[in-house]
């Protein structure tokens, strides 16, 4: 049975936005229109000719209001009907050139509504509203296929994100404590600092313009790459992107001329352990440690290539 407290959050968070968007007022965004009225007109506008039934079932509208709201529309000459070659019992709709430039007039006064809303946030905020959104929208809409990951290099602001929600997990997760983000903290900064693009390189795992992983290749000297900072969101988790992350640092360091991939870890970190070792990677050393607060043991395995 569903937590009662998430329910009452989900109807706290549609109260919220229908007033953010101005969905109870009568007149929708200061014309005579309602929503309903609007969302009618905007389906048949960006449609090239929709089907009265079709359109009834999609918006899940009564036919019967549905079909008071076309006749004012066809009065007001915002629409026009056509019988359906395919069932004549049903009328194919179109918007007149009356009803195009009503509905774009929709499109750009929502437009100006959103983007004075976002003028009043801070740098990054719009874009991490909208990522909510996407993903609300892809757990909820069975008809939302998510969008392919793809790893690519990484730009501005991917190394501060690194830091963050690598922080975050593992204390979320292990309970280590802020020295190890300050590790990250120091192991990117240096990347940053001493970035050599011919023999270093990070990648991003990405989908949907959400980061969802990341690793690094570093110069270790004497001919050795250093594979570091390998992370996966538990959102991704089953994806495959570690292994894809592990197979581009793997090619990057044999195009590089590098002797061996040296890396460390932990061994309660199963999956990544079994994508290394399925790499052909072999562990070297070991040792027991507290350096981020509980005990652990911490491994160093290493690949030649």
């Amino acid at each position: 049975m569903t937590d009662i407290a998430l329910i009452e959050s989900a109807r706290e968070f549609n109260r919220f936005y229908t007033n953010f968007l101005g969905l109870l007022n009568k007149a929708y965004l200061d014309t005579p229109f309602t929503l309903t009225d609007a969302r009618v007109l905007f389906e048949i506008g960006v449609h090239d000719g929709v089907n009265a039934g079709a359109l009834a079932r999609d918006l899940q509208l009564d036919p019967a209001y549905l079909s008071r709201i076309l006749k004012r529309f066809r009065e007001e000459d915002l629409i026009e009907a056509t019988p359906d070659p395919a069932d004549q019992r049903s009328q194919i709709l179109t918007v007149t050139d009356r009803g195009r430039a009503q509905f774009e007039e929709f499109g750009r006064r929502s437009n100006a509504q959103i983007a004075a809303r976002f003028e009043t946030l801070a740098d990054g905020e719009p874009e991490a509203a909208v990522a909510a959104m996407r993903t609300i929208r892809a757990i909820l809409d069975p008809q939302v296929r998510p969008a392919a990951a793809i790893i690519r290099s990484h730009r501005t602001g991917d190394i501060g994100w690194i830091v963050q929600s690598q922080g975050r997990f593992y204390a979320e997760e292990y309970g280590w404590d802020l020295r190890f983000e300050g590790l990250v903290a120091d192991v990117a900064g240096k990347f940053l600092a001493n970035f050599d693009p011919e023999m270093e390189h990070c990648w991003i795992a990405e989908r949907g313009g959400i980061n969802l992983g990341s690793v690094l290749i570093t110069n270790g000297g004497d001919g050795i790459a250093k594979l570091r900072l390998l992370y996966v969101d538990k959102a991704a988790r089953g994806l495959g992107l570690g292994k894809q992350l592990v197979e581009e640092c793997i090619a990057f360091s044999r195009r590089k001329g590098y002797r061996q991939i040296s890396l460390w870890t932990n061994d309660f970190l199963h999956t990544a352990r079994a994508i290394y070792q399925k790499a052909g990677f072999r562990l070297v050393s070991e040792e027991r440690h507290r350096m981020f607060g509980p005990e652990a043991n911490g491994q160093t395995w290493v690949l030649d290539l």
